[in-house]
């Protein structure tokens, strides 16, 4: 009894030294590019691991600039919420529709300044007024109000 847990040891101490001689793939396959240019990666599965979705990954253009944009349908695949990666089609049409929203905003940020500068005088504020007194508050509870 006392030989099967040590060979059990022994085996996979000589399964790990094996599989550490093996040539490692770091890189994967390169599914796409983004209009920023970003590539993104996806390595294939080994028959050896137990994970169920091949690792995922991205290459930024300038990778000093940790505050990059990524696209939603590059994000998309890349946190696994679909299944196929975004065809060039797909994203020249967000990207087309990005410019667009874009544009609008500044256009409307423009009316609504050009709005805002045509009024000249802003409405006057109210007078202020005390605060309200009330002749059944003006004694603290417990004091008898004395007789006018």
């Amino acid at each position: 009894m006392a030989g099967k847990p040590t060979r059990g040891v022994i085996q996979t101490i000589w399964k790990h030294f094996t599989e550490s001689l093996k040539v490692r793939r770091f890189k994967g396959d390169l599914v796409g590019t983004d209009h920023f240019g970003t590539k993104y990666y996806e390595t294939p599965l080994h028959a050896t691991t137990s994970k169920t979705k091949p690792p995922r990954y991205f290459e930024p253009v300038d990778k000093d600039d940790f505050q990059q944009e990524v696209p939603a349908e590059w994000e998309a695949w890349l946190r696994y919420r679909r299944k196929e990666p975004p065809s060039e089609a797909e994203v020249l049409k967000n990207l087309a529709l990005m410019k667009t929203k874009k544009t609008n905003a500044t256009e409307l940020e423009r009316v609504v300044e050009a709005s805002r500068s045509s009024k000249s005088k802003t409405a006057p504020l109210p007078e202020a007024i005390g605060f309200p007194t009330y002749k059944e508050y003006e004694y603290p509870t417990g004091f008898k109000k004395e007789k006018e």
